[in-house]
């Protein structure tokens, strides 16, 4: 595989609440090919957007394309990101003809991570191993935004040992869904309990997913509940980093 240049997209869960999936996603890049630099960077606007909020993402938006458009591609190991950046950054920009092609042109080299690894750089393979049996949860992103559901199963699946089993009902939301969570916290709560008594109808002791929102609206409910299931992204057990605390686990 040739060398490129790739720019991180970091998220701001992943920089402020779990650090270890960056450098997880990271190591994945160059593990298939790729030169991986994280420029500066704050969030991708997702929040103001999604809150009405347009002058705020236009102005965040701005940066990141200033930052982030002379690489080969942009990785970002969430859905939710890659959509905000590949779908509404387009849209941000429709009546701007000095920033548009800009953020057309962004959003086009724009991936999600395991979307990425799959079926931009063709890697399938991965010398790691984890005895474990794990559920996969989809986010909505993924599957909906994204529509990339398949890439990060091809790759759990060359995980020697790990025994991945999908949860029912696995199209429904798991109540964070970002501002949902926050202006809904009962339907919220509800979802989220009706997602951890699905995942524990498995027998599974590890939950993974792509998206760090969801994980973490999971692993702080898991643990309001007493509830032991270890809590991690996917990008962690891909690259064997899984020496540290899962989410919502304290340090020993």
């Amino acid at each position: 595989m040739s060398r490129i240049r790739v720019a991180l997209f970091a998220t701001c869960l992943v920089d402020n609440f779990r650090p270890q999936a960056g450098f997880a996603a990271a190591r994945l890049l160059e593990k298939a090919g790729c030169e991986v630099f994280v420029p500066c960077q704050t969030c991708c606007g997702q929040p103001a957007y999604n809150g009405g909020n347009e002058k705020t993402a236009i102005a965040i938006a701005r940066n990141v394309i200033s930052q982030f458009g002379d690489y080969d591609f942009v990785v970002a190991p969430s859905a939710s990101c890659a959509g905000m950046l590949r779908h509404h950054y387009p849209k941000l920009f429709e009546k701007d003809t000095k920033w548009a092609e800009r953020a057309q042109k962004l959003a086009a080299k724009t991936h999600e991570l395991f979307s990425f690894l799959v079926n931009i750089r063709g890697l399938k393979t991965l010398a790691t191993r984890c005895d474990r049996r794990a559920v996969y949860h989809d986010s909505c992103s993924s599957l909906r935004e994204v529509k990339c559901a398949r890439e990060a199963r091809i790759l759990l699946s060359a995980v020697e040992g790990l025994d991945v089993v999908d949860i029912p009902e696995a199209e429904i939301c798991c109540g964070f869904g970002g501002l949902f969570s926050v202006k809904y916290p009962e339907i919220s709560t509800h979802l989220a309990d009706d997602k951890i008594a699905n995942t524990n109808a498995t027998g599974a002791d590890l939950l993974i997913g792509p998206d760090l929102g969801c994980l973490i609206h999971l692993a702080g409910r898991l643990s309001r509940m007493g509830k032991k299931m270890e809590v991690r992204h996917a990008a962690e057990v891909l690259a064997g980093m899984m020496d540290e605390p899962a989410l919502g686990q304290d340090r020993q």
